[in-house]
């Protein structure tokens, strides 16, 4: 009786894991290493750090969610919009 709904939710999970773990590997390894990018409040360039793990892990529901991890010009800057990374 439980035969066919076990069949079709383990064919569900395998197509999901198949789909979305590429996704979330590749978004991962993206974000993982710092980058450089032009401030926009000061105009100049900066390193910055993404949370790489909130990046993957949002991209499995459509656009990744970026967030500042780290930046070079913190403290100073510490307050600032957060512009460079926003799309």
């Amino acid at each position: 009786m439980y035969t066919p709904l076990i069949t079709v939710a383990a064919i569900f999970t395998l197509a999901v894991v198949v789909v979305l773990l590429p996704v979330v590997t590749y978004t991962f390894q993206r974000y993982q290493k710092k980058m450089r990018v032009r401030c926009p409040g000061t105009g100049g360039r900066a390193w910055v750090r993404i949370n790489a793990s909130r990046a993957a892990l949002s991209s499995a529901l459509g656009k990744p969610r970026l967030r500042i991890k780290n930046c070079s010009l913190w403290p100073k800057r510490k307050d600032c919009d957060r512009g460079c990374v926003k799309s």
